[in-house]
């Protein structure tokens, strides 16, 4: 029925409207941009919080996965963007300068640097495979009018990762890849569709290497049991890839995370290793991604969580509400208490009514108000009240210190 249709248009375009992650973003204090930096976000502390509590969660889950973070520069000479490939391809969607009479440009990816770090050393078969990851900062010189709030923008970092192996680790090293994935979604709660994207019609390399390519990473998913569809001429000019897609709680797709795999690049650059034979042999590539740029991955987020972010993920987790003046002290003390035990906490104890006060807490989508009135100053508890749930009764500071430390990441993967 056409008119029930446009109802639930309206209606999801009006949900859209009140997530929107610019609109949130700037109520929330998480981030603002100015025309001074176009498509750049200056970050606020709480959006800071974010985003150095998803970089932490990369590194983490990565070392127990055996990468090892490398930093790399930001600028390179032009002559590393001709040997990629990306000062044909990609050439006028990068910031380009001069030094000393010499081309440069700014990063727009990590993989050439990568590349490079790999061949500034000596690798044998027993030290494959290499896994670097990198939080760094790249530019990309996007057309002002497809900037768009952390979705599109100009200045980003990605969760990025490059894997140097064996044409026999190939398998596996895509297989953990995915599982690194998975991972990481089950925390956000996101479920995932899987696309094999494949040879793009502008691309380098011979057919018969596609062709081994594209059925490595379709082997790798169906070992698995994994159902994916093909995206057929999507690949990267330089390799297939697998992209995962999520749909968020409006239902709306959005491609998160990519595994590429690369013969190109290590033949480009002549990336090599000594086999058991002491001969020197091709090394593989991988390129991974799974949040894709932290940026857009927080504007995917704030839209999805409508703001409300996991306990473990929030700025603040909690905010102390003295009742009146005389009980201010006394939620100085529970404040100082919860800051010793790791809680991210503020302390409210401006002379506005306690009415007042919860319903800010409420508006800035703090997951927990923490009442102080006569009768918890001198027992040294506190009134707990959930946001968008209400109160949840009253509780010694430690154990509600232990309820918030309770709401780790790793609870939203320990059930699997």
């Amino acid at each position: 029925d056409l008119k029930e249709e446009l109802e639930q248009r309206l209606e999801r375009l009006e949900l859209a409207r009140k997530r929107d992650h610019r609109r949130l973003g700037r109520e929330l204090g998480l981030f603002q941009f100015s025309e001074t930096s176009p498509g750049s976000a200056f970050w606020l502390p709480k959006g800071t919080h974010l985003f150095n509590t998803l970089v932490q969660l990369s590194r983490e889950m990565g070392q127990k996965r055996g990468y090892t973070e490398v930093r790399t520069p930001v600028i390179y000479d032009a002559q590393l963007w001709k040997t990629s490939g990306h000062w044909d391809k990609y050439r006028e969607n990068m910031f380009v300068t001069e030094s000393e009479e010499r081309e440069l440009a700014l990063k727009p990816m990590n993989c050439p640097g990568h590349c490079q770090l790999y061949k500034l050393q000596r690798f044998s078969y027993r030290d494959l495979p290499v896994r670097y990851s990198e939080p760094g900062p790249l530019h990309r010189n996007e057309l002002s009018g497809t900037l768009h709030g952390l979705m599109r923008v100009r200045h980003f970092v990605q969760d990025d990762a490059h894997i140097f192996c064996t044409e026999e680790q190939v398998h596996d090293e895509v297989v953990g890849c995915l599982d690194f994935a998975f991972d990481t979604y089950r925390v956000f709660g996101f479920d995932v569709d899987i696309e094999l994207s494949t040879r793009p019609e502008v691309r380098i390399g011979t057919d018969e290497m596609w062709d081994r390519s594209e059925a490595m990473l379709a082997s790798a998913l169906e070992s698995r049991g994994l159902e994916y569809t093909v995206n057929e001429g999507d690949g990267a000019f330089y390799g297939p890839k697998i992209d995962l897609h999520m749909t968020d709680s409006l239902g709306r797709s959005w491609q998160i995370g990519t595994i590429q795999l690369d013969y190109n690049f290590p033949e480009r650059f002549d990336l090599t290793y000594t086999g058991p034979d002491n001969q020197e042999h091709r090394v593989v590539m991988l390129h991974r991604a799974l949040m894709g740029s932290y940026e857009r991955f927080i504007g995917i987020l704030i839209e999805h969580y409508a703001g409300e972010f996991p306990v473990w993920l929030a700025p603040v987790q909690a905010v102390v509400l003295p009742i009146s003046d005389r009980h201010a002290e006394a939620a100085a003390r529970v404040r100082d208490e919860l800051v010793q035990a790791g809680v991210r906490v503020e302390l409210d104890d401006r002379s506005e009514s306690i009415g007042r006060r919860i319903r800010e807490a409420e508006l800035q989508k703090i997951p927990y108000m923490l009442v102080v009135g006569d009768r918890e100053a001198e027992a040294g508890t506190v009134a707990v009240r959930r946001h968008g749930e209400g109160d949840l009764g009253t509780e010694p500071v430690a154990a509600f210190a232990q309820r918030v430390a309770d709401d780790a990441p790793s609870r939203y993967t320990a059930n699997r």
